[in-house]
């Protein structure tokens, strides 16, 4: 089957008119068939073309997945992989600079690169089963793991491109790290065989300034985490420090702490979207927790309704920067006023 703009074109003004829709003229800049995994990739002009497929409620393109009987299909705009595109060389020039002689950084450069060549459909489940890299003998990062999607993703990816990882957890207690939080960091690490440690910390001054509204908890929580992670790596001379940072793309995917450290915002340095992340951890079977998950965050929205809007600034942060999609800050900030 040839999946071509005109055919798809047809496809989906069928399925519009069948269940309502008006007609539409939509401009396809590109098609991509993975007969492999029987996937389709469309990438349209513009964001209104790509709206105009999926239909309201996702109806048109699901439909167009039953009708062609494809696993999936993907729908992007051009201008989006522009952006992803022109973000990835940044990073490619800023690792390729780097004067590091690491197996993971060697290996993170090759899938900077291989990105870039297969950035329509490029897809890490795919490519990391298609790909073995080489391991060092010494560990050559720390991942600071909370559980979350974001720093599971880090840590698969860093064993995986060969870093030969410690994972290390910062634990101020479950007002901000859960149990079930725990019980991912469990699963992961088992599964990956990486040694971990959980770091006690005292963040009762966060807790309590955060608790009789004086700050938002994230900013000074997150501060903390990065100082206590940091000082680990360098006790224990670890030259990468790997968090699951997605904003710091390009040339601030990673960067010099110190003479001996270096910052690795991995997810970032590729560019990875949400989906693509929550993609890779779906085969881990971790439990996916829907907001933010912390719950000093919201006692504090609770207590002091005003502060939703320094989270909702950190969500729309992420949003800008393509790392989130418009229905997923969406959910996320609908999470903020559903009760607990």
């Amino acid at each position: 089957m040839v999946y071509d703009e005109k055919f798809i074109l047809d496809e989906v003004n069928s399925i519009r008119r069948e269940i309502g829709h008006d007609e539409v003229s939509i401009y396809i800049e590109e098609t991509y068939f993975n007969k492999d995994t029987n996937e389709l990739w469309i990438i349209t002009e513009d964001r209104p073309d790509k709206s105009a497929i999926i239909g309201k409620g996702g109806w048109v393109v699901g439909k167009l997945r039953e009708k062609l009987n494809l696993e999936s299909i993907h729908v992007e705009s051009y201008g989006d992989f522009l952006q992803k595109e022109y973000k990835l060389r940044l990073s490619k020039r800023t690792v390729e600079n780097l004067d590091l002689n690491l197996v993971g950084i060697d290996n993170l450069k090759k899938i900077i690169k291989d990105k870039l060549d297969n950035i329509y459909s490029f897809n890490y489940e795919n490519y990391l089963k298609n790909n073995e890299f080489n391991e060092s003998k010494n560990t050559e990062a720390v991942v600071a793991l909370s559980g979350g999607v974001d720093s599971s993703f880090s840590l698969i990816l860093a064993k995986a491109l060969g870093f030969n990882p410690i994972a290390i957890t910062i634990d101020p207690g479950t007002i901000i790290l859960p149990n079930q939080y725990k019980q991912n960091i469990k699963m992961i690490t088992e599964k990956l065989n990486v040694p971990h440690e959980y770091l006690k910390a005292n963040y009762q001054d966060v807790i309590t300034e955060s608790l009789t509204g004086k700050l938002h908890p994230c900013g000074r929580c997150s501060k903390n985490t990065g100082e206590i992670a940091k000082q680990y790596a360098k006790d224990n001379e670890i030259p990468i420090l790997i968090f699951g940072d997605m904003l710091a793309t390009g040339t601030q995917c990673i960067n010099k702490q110190d003479d001996s450290l270096y910052r690795l915002n991995l997810p970032a340095s590729l560019s990875t979207g949400k989906q693509e992340i929550k993609s890779l951890i779906r085969n881990y079977d971790l439990k996916e927790f829907k907001g933010f998950g912390c719950p000093l965050l919201y006692e504090v929205h609770r207590k002091y309704p005003h502060i939703k809007k320094y989270s909702i600034q950190r969500i729309l942060r992420e949003t800008r920067s393509s790392a989130l999609e418009p229905g997923e800050a969406l959910d996320l900030i609908w999470s903020f006023y559903k009760t607990k």
